[in-house]
């Protein structure tokens, strides 16, 4: 049997002779715009155009790097490597992106290379890191000995949105044995806090002096920009605020930090700054006052204090609130709010608390959809093999962790998050994160992730 540093060398030296090719794989996806459009969707293509494209670019990578595929009426497909004994591993990552948003300082369906980073929404969200893993099993295939165990690699197309893709396919095949997804940070993350997303509705406004206002462009992430048209006359000295007059009207847009939602502390919530500024200048009808009071303890404090539903647990910490889309429907405000909340509480309970204070102002507040939180035993023998990877790979010891995350591993009956960010280490200020302009990721890490994925097949399947 080789030796564990034989195959660890022989794994990096595989990585390395590959390595521009997976780039150019990356990049063949990262191209394509594929964000959800379901005005457009269609027999399938049943999330729209983009992540169809998607879907069929990467069958197509996998068919080149000489695996067997399949796909579920465009919800979902894989990559097939046939083992020896009944047993799966499988590996799910996905291919739909957040839209790319404003900010950004290359084209953000291009990727770019500067410095040891790779540029371009999805490079790390989630198509880069497919591709490594896509790459780390074509070294197992290339060696050409049979695993004990089959391993199939999933390619979704509706991780950021509702998930659909995964419910279509437990419908019609069994889940894996066990299943990891590359897509959240190491060392290891066995499990997730509950991920709630509702509306805050004002009541019905009539002819009020807030005519326009937008803000956000995903329910999971905190959003960059927003802006509103507002009866009056406002100025504004803060950087991050400007207003323009519009006739007898002011143009306020401002300007914050987008972040994903589950990390509402790296950003500066836009809507949030809007909200704040209406509320201090005077804005507004009597009525919209009211709502916009209602706003601005939510994003006041985004531990859901300003709404009395702050609350922790030992495994997830305090539960997050951000409101992270906002605008006008039917007459009233919307506000979308995205809440990641621990075992101390559930979606019924925050949903409860929510609606009684917006009925307090005359609105009201519904629950758009739930997923409860997930935990799996961090002591299994797959958590185990899985911590060994990634501690040979990264020369480091591992500890497990739990996240407010929401990834694939909460839909199967056995799944981890298993890297590849490190939210420790220090990017360039150029480099943005998960959900943001100038998405990029570390060259030195996904090989780093490229090692330990292709070391976790290995320990997991028994080889």
């Amino acid at each position: 049997m080789e030796d564990r540093e034989g195959l660890q060398r022989a794994i990096e030296a595989y990585r390395d002779s590959h390595w521009e090719q997976i780039l150019a794989d990356i990049g063949s996806l990262v191209s394509i715009p594929s964000v959800e459009d379901l005005r457009a969707a269609a027999p399938g293509a049943p999330f729209g155009p983009g992540p169809r494209a998607a879907l069929d670019e990467a069958l197509a990578i996998a068919r080149r790097c000489g695996f067997r595929t399949g796909e579920s009426d465009g919800y979902i497909g894989w990559a097939d490597l046939p083992g020896t004994g009944p047993r799966q591993l499988g590996i799910i990552g996905h291919v739909d992106v957040v839209p790319a948003g404003p900010g950004w300082h290359t084209d953000p369906y291009r990727l770019s290379r500067r410095d040891g980073y790779i540029l371009g929404r999805g490079v790390m969200d989630d198509k880069g890191p497919l591709v490594v893993a896509l790459h780390a099993l074509a070294f197992w295939k290339d060696r050409g000995l049979p695993l004990p165990w089959s391993v199939r690699v999933l390619i979704g197309t509706d991780e950021e949105t509702a998930m659909h893709d995964v419910a279509h396919y437990r419908e019609r095949f069994a889940d894996p044995d066990f299943l990891f997804t590359p897509d959240g940070q190491f060392p290891l993350c066995y499990g997730e806090a509950g991920i709630c997303h509702g509306e805050l509705s004002s009541a019905p406004l009539g002819e009020g002096d807030i005519l326009q206002i937008e803000g956000g462009q995903a329910a999971n992430a905190v959003p960059g920009t927003a802006q509103a048209l507002v009866r009056g006359a406002f100025a504004s000295a803060d950087p991050r605020i400007t207003a323009v007059p519009e006739g007898d009207c002011t143009r306020i847009q401002t300007t914050g930090t987008a972040a994903h939602a589950s990390l509402p502390e790296e950003g500066c919530n836009a809507i949030g700054l809007l909200v704040s500024f209406l509320l201090e200048c005077g804005a507004g009808t009597a009525a919209e006052r009211q709502f916009l009071e209602l706003l601005g303890r939510l994003h006041g404090a985004w531990d859901g204090s300003g709404l009395g539903i702050a609350c922790s647990d030992g495994h997830f910490g305090a539960l997050t609130a951000v409101g992270s889309v906002i605008g006008l429907r039917d007459g009233r405000l919307v506000q979308t709010v995205d809440f990641r909340y621990p075992t101390a509480t559930s979606a019924a309970a925050i949903g409860e608390a929510v609606d009684a204070a917006a009925r307090a102002c005359g609105g009201s507040f519904r629950i758009v959809h739930d997923k409860a939180p997930f935990l799996m035993d961090p002591d299994s023998p797959e958590v185990a093999a899985l911590l060994a990877s990634y501690e040979a790979a990264a020369g480091e010891a591992a500890r497990p962790c739990t996240s407010k995350g929401g990834t694939y591993a909460r839909c199967f009956t056995a799944g981890v998050c298993f890297g590849p960010e490190k939210p420790w280490d220090q990017a360039p200020s150029w480099v943005g994160g998960l959900h943001c302009a100038d998405e990029g990721a570390s060259e030195a890490l996904l090989k780093e992730a490229f090692t330990a994925y292709a070391l976790a097949i290995g320990a997991v399947t028994g080889t």
